[in-house]
C-alpha cells in the first residue's frame, strides 16, 4: 500500500471529515495535555496538519509526516509559531537524532509497514526520562469505523494494521520500551455536553468499561539507566520526632551508597530529648557518612521530608524513617533499582515478608491493604503498600514532581501521597521494594490510627478526582 500517496490525497480532501471529528480530536488533545505539560520538547510522528502538536504548547515542537502535502499544510497553518517545525519524514527509514521529553504517535501504528523497526527508530529520540504516548483504534470499534466511512464522518481508509493492546505492548518491548500505562479512552467520541464528560471522564475509567473505549492509549518509557553526570551521591533524609533512642543505631546502620552518602537528620518538634541527642551523636560520630541536622520549621512528616530534600546535595534522595521499623540495611536494594533504571520511583513494601509480632496492628494491616488497593486504582499502577516510609527517587525527578503537585496545595501532611501522586503524574515507573518490617525498639508511634485513616480517605478521594477522573 502506498501510504504516502494516500495521505497526500487526504491532505486535500478531508476537510469535511476533520470538521465533523473536531470533538474526537479535542478529546485526544485533552488526554495528552494531562500527561504532557506546556513547555516540553515534543516530537510527533504522523503530525498531519499539526493541530495536536500546536495544542500541546511545546518549548520545542517537531512534527514529521510521511506526506509532504500534510507537512506543508501544517507549516501553512502553524508556521508562524517560532517553537514549531514541520517537515516530511518517514519513520520507517530512520529516526531523529535530536532528543525530546515526549514522543507522540497518534493513530500512526496502523499505517506502519514494519512496526517494530519504527519503534526502534523512535528510541533514537529518547533520553531515560522521555515518554512515548501512543494512540490507536480499539479493534472492537472496527465495524463502526467501516460504517462511518460512507457517511463522510471518516475519510476512506486504506488497508491497515489492527493491533490489540497486547500486540502493541509486545512490539514496544521488543524495541526496548516498557509500557507504564495501558487503557482505552473515548467511550463517547463526540463533543456533547454532559454526555461527553460522563462517558469519557468517569465510565470509561471504571472496571469492565475501561476496555471498551474507541482509542487504545499507552504510555511507554525506554529501558535505560538514568543519566547522571559523574559518580553518584546519595542523600538520606532521617525524619525524627521523639526518637532519641534510635539516633545512634540509625547512624551505625545506614549504609554508604554511591560515591558519597550524606545523612540529613530532621528533628520534628519532639517532646523528649531527641534534639539534644542528635547534636551529641553527630559530634561524636567518626564513620563514613557525612552528617548534618536541622529542625523542621513547620509540622508534619511532609514538612520534615521537604526540609531535608531542600538541603540535600545528592543525585538520589531517600527517606529513612527514624523509628527504624523498616531496616536501613534494605536501602541498597532501593539504590540498585534506581541506578539500574529498573525503577524510577522505588516504594517500600512492608506487606510481602512476615512481620515481627508487634510491628503492625491487625487493624493497621488491613487498612494498609485497603489503601494500597485504592491507590493502585487511583494511579493505575500496581502498588502494594502506600504508607511505608522508605521511598527513593532521583533529585531531578523530585524537582519536577514539586512542579506537578503545586496545584494540589497543602493536602498531604504525611508526604506519601504527594510523592506517589506526583510520580504517577510524571509517568514514572513505580516499583515496590519489599522490606522486612520490625518491631519498634524505642518509644511509640506518632500516628493516630483513626484520625489518620480519615485523613487518608480524604486524600484517596482527592486522588480520584485529580488523577483517575481528571478532566
Amino acid at each position: 500500500m502506498d501510504y504516502k500517496a494516500h495521505f497526500d490525497e487526504i491532505a486535500t480532501s478531508d476537510e469535511r471529515a476533520r470538521s465533523r471529528q473536531a470533538g474526537f480530536h479535542a478529546q485526544i488533545l485533552r488526554k495528552l495535555k494531562h500527561h504532557i505539560r506546556p513547555g516540553r520538547r515534543i516530537l510527533e510522528w504522523g503530525c498531519g496538519r499539526g493541530d495536536l502538536l500546536a495544542g500541546l504548547e511545546p518549548k520545542r515542537g517537531l512534527g514529521l509526516d510521511l506526506s509532504a502535502n500534510m507537512a506543508e499544510k501544517a507549516r501553512a497553518k502553524h508556521g508562524a509559531v517560532d517553537t514549531l517545525e514541520f517537515r516530511q519524514g518517514d519513520l520507517l527509514d530512520s529516526g531523529v537524532e535530536e532528543t525530546f521529553d515526549a514522543v507522540v504517535l497518534d493513530y500512526l501504528s496502523g499505517y506502519l509497514t514494519d512496526i517494530q523497526k519504527c519503534f526502534e527508530h523512535v528510541r533514537t529520540s529518547c533520553e531515560p526520562r522521555t515518554r512515548v504516548y501512543l494512540t490507536s483504534l480499539n479493534y472492537l470499534w472496527r465495524p463502526l469505523l467501516s460504517m462511518a466511512q460512507p457517511t463522510g464522518w471518516v475519510s476512506p481508509q486504506p488497508p491497515s494494521n489492527w493491533l490489540s493492546s497486547s500486540d502493541l505492548k509486545n512490539l514496544l518491548e521488543m524495541a526496548g520500551f516498557e509500557v507504564i500505562h495501558a487503557s482505552t479512552s473515548q467511550l463517547f467520541p463526540f463533543r456533547i455536553p454532559l454526555l461527553d464528560g460522563f462517558f469519557n471522564r468517569f465510565l470509561v475509567r471504571l472496571p469492565l468499561f475501561r476496555h471498551l473505549g474507541s482509542t487504545l492509549f499507552m504510555v511507554a518509557r525506554p529501558v535505560m539507566k538514568p543519566t547522571i553526570a559523574g559518580p553518584i551521591d546519595c542523600s538520606v533524609i532521617l525524619p525524627t520526632r521523639n526518637e532519641s533512642g534510635h539516633i545512634r543505631a540509625a547512624l551505625e546502620r545506614i549504609p554508604v551508597m554511591g560515591k558519597r552518602t550524606e545523612v540529613i537528620i530532621v528533628e520534628g518538634n519532639s517532646t523528649d530529648d531527641t534534639w539534644e541527642v542528635i547534636q551529641q551523636e553527630v559530634a561524636a560520630y567518626e564513620g563514613p557518612l557525612e552528617l548534618s541536622y536541622v529542625q523542621q520549621p513547620g509540622k508534619g512528616k511532609w514538612d520534615a521530608v521537604a526540609t531535608g530534600f531542600a538541603q540535600a546535595k545528592g543525585d538520589i534522595l531517600v527517606i529513612q524513617d527514624g523509628d527504624l521499623t523498616a531496616p536501613p540495611e534494605d536501602l541498597p536494594k532501593f539504590y540498585q533499582a534506581i541506578v539500574s533504571g529498573r525503577a524510577e520511583f522505588a516504594n517500600g513494601s512492608r506487606l510481602v515478608y512476615p512481620m515481627e509480632s508487634k510491628a503492625m496492628r491487625v487493624l493497621n494491616f488491613f487498612g494498609n491493604k485497603f489503601f494500597a488497593l485504592a491507590l493502585s486504582f487511583v494511579i493505575d499502577q500496581p502498588i502494594k503498600d502506600s504508607l511505608c516510609g522508605t521511598k527513593m527517587l532521583l533529585r531531578s525527578d523530585y524537582e519536577k514532581l514539586l512542579e506537578r503537585i503545586e496545584e494540589f496545595g497543602e493536602f498531604d501532611p504525611y508526604g506519601d501521597f504527594n510523592l506517589i501522586f506526583g510520580s504517577a503524574l510524571l509517568d514514572l515507573r513505580i516499583r515496590d521494594i519489599p522490606v522486612r518490617y520490625r518491631d519498634r525498639a524505642y518509644g511509640e508511634t506518632n500516628i493516630s490510627r483513626f484520625s489518620g485513616a480519615a485523613l487518608l480517605l480524604r486524600m484517596t478521594w482527592f486522588g480520584l478526582r485529580k488523577l483517575r477522573f481528571h478532566k
